[in-house]
């Protein structure tokens, strides 16, 4: 059976739809429709139910699904495996990891991982932490580079690359900057504008603040920091963003009884062989 037939299969039930599917495999929609009939054919029966613009799996599709997932998952393992038995790394590469670590941490590895290692094609994926995550347990990334989980996930591996402090921000002319120090009842009078409550930034906020008895009036919330920052500039709201983003729109607070920091770093399943170019940029990540 053609592997190919099994991505598009994967792809559609997934996406629950042939359009996204066509997106994300880089084809046309008529490809995808054309693989997935090859893929009927050669089963013998339907693997969706295709009824207006709803594509939903047939008994068939439900049945074929997890076995698919396998099958490909055992060859991508094969596929790593035998990438470590020559000395040049190469092959494809796919990684995860989120639009704040992309800017603001990763162009100096990447850029010396490809000047060394040419031959890897880098497949880089830019979605919330959270997603690339469970993107790694699934087996759809070798990699993960994000924010790293509040709590252990099961098979999950991880690695603290860079300590990341959170810092309390504002507007220059927000009530609360200038002063020496702000209470968290204080802080807790004004809105704010915080990261999407989905992610592991929101958790580590609002658990501290939950500690203290507080529960912040949120304004607005999205999941780009560099969103945040603009939102806080333009004084929409008080925010927590990492230190490394200060700068002369914002003014820090200083909120003594809120120590704030996450983690960023490397996750990978631990069932799964990492190939030769995960290794090697797995090398040139510094070690907190």
């Amino acid at each position: 059976m053609d592997t190919q037939l099994l991505t598009a299969f994967v792809a559609v039930a997934e996406a629950g739809s042939f359009t996204v599917a066509a997106e994300r495999l880089h084809l046309s929609q008529p490809a995808v429709s054309k693989r997935i009939t090859a893929l009927e054919s050669q089963i013998g029966q339907s693997l969706f139910d295709r009824v207006g613009r709803s594509v939903g799996l047939t008994d068939a599709g439900r049945t074929l699904l997890p076995y698919a997932h396998k099958t490909l998952q055992d060859i991508e393992d094969a596929r790593r495996a035998l990438s470590q038995l020559h000395a040049q790394v190469g092959g494809r590469l796919s990684i995860g990891t989120s639009h704040h670590i992309g800017l603001h941490r990763l162009p100096p590895v990447l850029g010396q991982f490809t000047r060394e290692f040419p031959q890897v094609d880098l497949d880089i994926h830019f979605m919330d932490s959270e997603i690339a995550c469970q993107a790694v347990l699934a087996g759809q990334l070798e990699l993960g580079i994000v924010t790293l989980p509040t709590q252990p996930l099961a098979q999950l591996q991880q690695r603290l690359v860079w300590p990341d402090p959170l810092v309390v921000v504002a507007a220059r002319d927000h009530p609360l900057a200038g002063r020496r120090q702000v209470s968290l009842v204080q802080l807790a009078g004004h809105p704010a504008v915080l990261p999407d409550e989905a992610t592991y930034t929101h958790r580590i906020v609002t658990r501290a603040l939950e500690r203290e008895g507080v529960r912040p009036h949120v304004r607005l919330a999205t999941n780009y920091l560099e969103t945040l920052k603009m939102l806080a500039g333009i004084g929409l709201g008080w925010s927590v963003l990492p230190e490394s983003m200060l700068d002369d729109t914002l003014a820090r607070l200083h909120v003594p009884r809120l120590r704030l920091h996450r983690e960023l770093g490397l996750v990978w399943h631990e069932r799964r062989t990492r190939s030769g170019a995960a290794q090697a940029l797995m090398r040139l990540l510094p070690a907190a």
